[in-house]
């Protein structure tokens, strides 16, 4: 079979990217062909489809109004992206379509392509994009359900991107003309939800395409487990950004008898540094952006994993990652975190935002050491056991077998 694999990014930017190679290398070990199509980067893997690839827009660099004008365009609908994917389509002959995230770079412009085309089509949801403009379900920092049923235009209202009535306007239009217009997501086959919780979020928002549960897998070959300690270390990786409540985790922190790193890049560095600096935290240290056996090393000295989230997480990947390291971990009770964090057997939970609550989880698992290495057998036996690549792998070809016979 051969599968064409669409995502604006095709270098591990961040979680759904490491999803996307993962799921890639799955295919190729068992026999599939793989093609990919996404935008130009210096930064992505190298592959021969790159001469079909899309120009990169970068939407965080200012630019004069022309150029402004024409990338919101192809926010709305990119002709270069159909020119492109035709040219691919007509050279490859592509199997099944697989989506990733194509919103913005791409545009769902190139789902016009896979139905001329009249190719199968499955897409991954990794967030809540096709019923919330700004994707994240946020405002204030709080979990927003407003734009249920359609009603995109709080996101201008509230200025959900960004903070900007521009950028938000923007996505609204994105939204109406998507959903209203053109109905162009009725073109995917079949929708992909790695948590039970977003596929049901996104139903109770008003979408009414068929959704299928398939979590993320992970390959526990590759990651080595470590169950014991020598220092007391909460760890944290993953995007610096307001909605990973790191504010939260900071407040919680003070006065336990341990130390924080925490790992990773993002937005809101500078304002977590400076809180840091200015409360004189000592205990708190921030290690930069790392991957890899050095993120592995980091992970397996550590204690147990913080994930304080304080929005509608998916099916983070830092979770698996830990678990598969041997580590539990103390996951807000929000989103899709429940799902993986078992409370009392791979980790516990807390309640989103309150710095009180995770205080108290994290005292009660430095004090019971052994609580935290049985909790870390647990969660390395939940992965290999329901997150496998075997058992992915034959849910997926399922999905895509069911895409393919709908085109019969």
């Amino acid at each position: 079979m051969k599968v064409l694999l669409v995502n604006k990014f095709l270098y591990p930017k961040g979680g759904s990217e490491r999803v996307l190679f993962s799921e890639a290398e799955l295919l190729k070990r068992n026999s599939h062909q793989i093609v990919f199509f996404s935008t130009f980067d210096q930064r992505n893997s190298p592959c021969p489809e790159s001469k079909y690839f899309i120009s990169h827009i970068d939407y965080e660099t200012p630019v004069n109004i022309k150029l402004k004008i024409l990338q919101s365009l192809k926010v709305l609908y990119s002709f270069e992206a159909k020119k492109k994917l035709k040219q691919l389509l007509n050279d490859y002959q592509i199997d099944v379509v697989h989506l990733h995230n194509i919103y913005h770079q791409i545009s769902p412009s190139v789902l016009d392509v896979f139905a001329r085309y009249k190719k199968p089509t499955v897409m991954t949801l990794h967030d809540y994009k096709l019923v919330c403009p700004s994707y994240l379900m946020l405002v204030d920092g709080k979990p927003c359900e407003m734009c249920s049923n359609g009603k995109y235009y709080h996101c201008f209202i509230n200025k959900c991107t960004k903070n900007s009535y521009s950028k938000s306007l923007l996505n609204t239009v994105e939204m109406y003309l998507h959903h209203k217009i053109l109905h162009i997501y009725d073109l995917v086959d079949i929708f992909i939800s790695p948590s039970k919780f977003l596929k049901e979020k996104v139903k109770e928002m008003g979408f009414r395409k068929e959704i299928v549960h398939l979590p993320n897998f992970i390959n526990t070959k590759d990651y080595s487990p470590k169950f014991n300690f020598k220092e007391k270390i909460i760890c944290y990786f993953g995007r610096l950004s307001k909605e990973k409540g790191l504010f939260t985790l900071i407040e919680a922190i003070k006065g336990i008898d341990t130390k924080l790193k925490i790992i990773g890049d993002g937005p809101n560095k500078k304002d977590l540094e400076e809180k840091v600096r200015r409360e004189n935290l000592e205990s708190v240290s921030f290690l930069g952006y790392k991957s890899g056996e050095e993120l592995k090393k980091e992970v397996r000295n550590s204690m147990v994993l913080v994930l304080p989230s304080e929005w509608y997480e998916n099916y983070p990947r830092s979770v698996m990652e830990a678990f598969a390291l041997g580590k539990p971990v103390i996951g807000a009770r929000i989103g899709g975190i429940p799902e993986l964090v078992k409370d009392g057997e791979t980790g516990l939970t807390f309640d989103p935002a309150n710095a009180e609550d995770l205080r108290y989880k994290m005292e009660y698992l430095i004090n019971s050491p052994d609580k935290i290495i049985e909790m870390g057998r647990n969660a390395r036996k939940f992965v290999e056991k329901e997150l496998n690549p075997e058992k992915h792998y034959k849910e997926l070809m399922k999905i895509y077998q069911l895409a393919m016979k709908k085109h019969k």
